[in-house]
C-alpha cells in the first residue's frame, strides 16, 4: 500500500478550498491502515488538531440512526413495512400538498420560495400511509423544515421539549408529495429517532449508546454540545458584504438542550465514529467480537430502494453513480468509481464523509473545517475515495 498521493492531496486542500483543517482515517479488517490530519481547531488558528477533537458531522448522523432502526427490524420488534402511525399516531393524520411542483427544490433540499404552508398551499389526504422504510429512504414526503412555526409554538410553551414532542410537530407540516412516489431530502431520520424512543422505551441517545456505541467501543459520541474545548470550530460561510468568514456558533439540528436529532445532531471524534463503520464493513462485528448487525441486514440496508423517478430526484444533487438505500447512498455504477458495487455511506453539511466497503472490509471517515462544504461533496469526497482505492490496489 502506498498512501503518498492521498497525503499529497489532503495537504493541497487549504490552497484548493481554504480547508482550515481535516482528519481522515482508513481501516481494513479492524486495523488502521492510514491516518492523516492537518490544520488548526480554533478560530485563532493557534491550536493544532489532534485525535481527541470532536466534530459536528451533521447528516453523517443518519447512517447510525439507520443502524438503530435496522437493529429493531432484525430483532423483530418492528417491520420496515409497518405504518409509522403505529408508533407515532400523529403521522396517520398528515396531509399532502395539492399540485406542488417538487422541481422547485434545489438538489431536492432547499425550497426556493419558502417552505410550503396552508393556506397559501392547498392540501389533501394522503393516499398511502408513511411506512418505516419511507423514513429511511427519504420517500416519506417530508420536508426539511426543522424550525417550523409549530415547533416554535411548542418551544414557547415548553423550551425544554424533548425529541418525541418536537417530532410530533413535524407531522403538522404538509407533505411535499404522496408517500412512496418521489424522493426529497428530509427529516425522516429525525422522525425515526422518535420511533426508536417509543419502541425501546429509552431516550434516543441512551439507545444508541447501549446498542451501538458501547458495543463497538465508541466512547466519544454525543447528541448535545459538550466539551467545547475539544470541538473543532466551523464557519457558516463568508459575509457577502465584507468577505469575512462567519463563525458557526451552533448546530441548527440541536433545536434545544433536550432534542436529539437522528438526522444531524451527532458530535463525535473520528476514532469513535469509524469504529461503527469498521463493524459494518466487517459483517456487523466489532474488533473485539461484539455484533451490531447481521451481514444480511447490512446488505438490506445498503440496497438501492429508489425507482426510476426517485433516482432522478436523487441525482439532482449529484452522486450520479449512486442510488439510495436505507439511510445510505449505495454504489450502482462501478464505471464512475474505483470502489466496488455495494460500497455505501453518507456525508454531512460541514463536509464529513463516511464510506463502508463490505467487499474489501474497508471503512473510511473524513472530517474537515472549511468556509463552505459544497465542493467537499462534489470534488473532495470522490477524489479522496478513488485515491484511497488506488493506494490499496
Amino acid at each position: 500500500m502506498n498512501f503518498d498521493k492521498v497525503t499529497e492531496y489532503l495537504e493541497s486542500l487549504p490552497d484548493r478550498y481554504e480547508t482550515r483543517c481535516a482528519d481522515v482515517k482508513v481501516m481494513q479488517d479492524h486495523r488502521t491502515i492510514y491516518r492523516h490530519m492537518f490544520g488548526t481547531s480554533d478560530y485563532a488558528d493557534s491550536i493544532p488538531v489532534n485525535e481527541d477533537n470532536l466534530y459536528d458531522v451533521y447528516s453523517a448522523s443518519k447512517v447510525l440512526t439507520a443502524v438503530a432502526v435496522m437493529q429493531l427490524v432484525e430483532r423483530g420488534v418492528i417491520s420496515l413495512e409497518d405504518e409509522v402511525s403505529k408508533y407515532l399516531p400523529e403521522y396517520g393524520k398528515v396531509r399532502v400538498l395539492e399540485d406542488f411542483d417538487l422541481t422547485d427544490f434545489v438538489s431536492g433540499y432547499q425550497f426556493l420560495k419558502g417552505w410550503p404552508h396552508e393556506p397559501e398551499y392547498k392540501t389533501k389526504p394522503v393516499r398511502t400511509p408513511i411506512r418505516v422504510w419511507n423514513l429511511l429512504s427519504m420517500t416519506a414526503g417530508l420536508s426539511y423544515e426543522i424550525h417550523n412555526p409549530f415547533v416554535a409554538a411548542l418551544l414557547k410553551r415548553n423550551p425544554h421539549a424533548g425529541t418525541r414532542e418536537i417530532v410530533e410537530q413535524f407531522a403538522k407540516v404538509p407533505l411535499l408529495y404522496q408517500p412512496g412516489t418521489r424522493y426529497a431530502y428530509s427529516l425522516g431520520h429525525d422522525v425515526a429517532a422518535a420511533l426508536v424512543e417509543v419502541v425501546s422505551g429509552m431516550s434516543f441517545s441512551e439507545y444508541m449508546k447501549k446498542n451501538i456505541f458501547d458495543p463497538v467501543g465508541a466512547e466519544d459520541m454525543f447528541y448535545h454540545a459538550v466539551f467545547p474545548e475539544r470541538t473543532v470550530c466551523l464557519y457558516s460561510g463568508r459575509n457577502p458584504e465584507t468577505g469575512e468568514l462567519v463563525p458557526q456558533k451552533f448546530n441548527i439540528a440541536r433545536i434545544n438542550d433536550c432534542y436529539e436529532s437522528g438526522g444531524g445532531g451527532l458530535l463525535c471524534s473520528v476514532d469513535s465514529y469509524i469504529k461503527v463503520l469498521d463493524a459494518l464493513a466487517c459483517g456487523g462485528e466489532s474488533a473485539h467480537g461484539e455484533r451490531i448487525l447481521q451481514p444480511e441486514t447490512i446488505a438490506l440496508m445498503s440496497r438501492n430502494r429508489l425507482n426510476e423517478q426517485q433516482l432522478a430526484d436523487f441525482h439532482i444533487g449529484g452522486k450520479k453513480e449512486y442510488g439510495y438505500g436505507l439511510g445510505v447512498r449505495t454504489l450502482m455504477d462501478a464505471g464512475r468509481s474505483k470502489s466496488p458495487i455495494g460500497e455505501f455511506g453518507w456525508d454531512g453539511a460541514a463536509g464529513a464523509y463516511a464510506l463502508v466497503d463490505p467487499v474489501n472490509r474497508l471503512s473510511l471517515f473524513y472530517v474537515q473545517a472549511a468556509p463552505e462544504s459544497g465542493t467537499a461533496f462534489s470534488e473532495i469526497h470522490p477524489t479522496l475515495r478513488d485515491l484511497v482505492y488506488e493506494a490499496i490496489s
